[in-house]
């Protein structure tokens, strides 16, 4: 079983046995029907990735892990908010005509700071210090930007990224104010698990931690017989997932640089219902 399988079920589990239901309650998304999507919450969940022991992906269903890193990418080193320049069509339902989700995601990404070492876009600023002040306690990036959020199609879910390094490993904190668990929690953590393994190989380091925490972890209330099922199937060891050696450039990386095997997984949950 994967060490990611077993999070993911314990995780359900807990929001299923012990979560709160929103039901009747003031919430913004809805289906497509024009219903309320309510949803079983948990607050402040607190999972930890050891990267140096698996990579994370659960076995349960397949993720996705090429297209996964493919939206990180997208983020941090096109520092894109246009769905023209990604190769899944996740994004869609909040792209605008031209494709923009507004001043979201890669756009704070890609804003230049004013630092007395020069001048930085976030990504830019975290390799900066990884190369030249590794054992920095300031090196975060935050793309919660209040003042550009009536410009956001999408608030974003996860938002913050905090590094630190510890002997020859990359450590990282993912910050999340929301997690729809069936749909998204291990396609974020596949992705940011890639980022870690990326910045870290561009860093000359290792990777070491990821840990993510979930402020707000739920369970749609149509996603709760899926994911009931999901949790009770077999699960099978973590695939290995390396990373191209010769590369050491973070601007260099693609998801054709990931080499992925002896990933066995469940049958794919097909036609998950997205609330909007």
């Amino acid at each position: 079983m994967s060490k990611a399988d077993t999070l993911f079920i314990n995780t359900c589990k807990e929001i299923i046995e012990h979560g709160v239901s929103t039901e009747g309650e003031k919430v913004r998304p809805k289906w497509e029907d024009g219903t309320y999507a309510y949803t079983i919450k948990s607050f402040g969940i607190v999972n930890r990735y050891d990267l140096s022991e698996e990579f994370p992906a659960i076995t349960l269903r397949k993720t996705y892990i090429k297209s996964a890193i493919d939206e990180v990418l997208w983020i941090w080193q096109k520092k894109s908010n246009n769905v023209h320049d990604l190769k899944s069509h996740i994004w869609d339902e909040w792209a605008d005509e031209d494709g923009s989700i507004g001043k979201a995601y890669g756009y704070q990404m890609g804003v230049k700071h004013i630092y007395k070492e020069g001048e930085f876009d976030q990504t830019d600023r975290v390799l900066f210090d990884l190369k030249n002040n590794p054992y920095s306690r300031r090196i975060m990036t935050n793309i919660y930007v209040h003042s550009d959020l009536h410009e956001m199609n999408l608030y974003p879910c996860a938002y913050s990224m905090t590094f630190n390094v510890t002997d020859d490993r990359l450590n990282a904190i993912l910050n999340q104010r929301s997690q729809d668990m069936l749909a998204a929690n291990n396609w974020n953590v596949v992705q940011y698990s890639a980022l870690v393994m990326m910045i870290a190989q561009a860093s000359g380091l290792k990777p070491g931690v990821l840990l993510h925490v979930i402020s707000d972890a739920h369970i749609y209330d149509r996603h709760i017989p899926i994911v009931k099922e999901l949790i009770s199937r077999p699960t099978y060891p973590a695939p290995k997932v390396t990373l191209n050696p010769e590369k050491t450039n973070f601007y260099d990386f693609t998801p054709d640089d990931f080499t992925i095997e002896d990933y066995v997984t469940g049958p794919q949950v097909k036609n998950i219902p997205i609330a909007i």
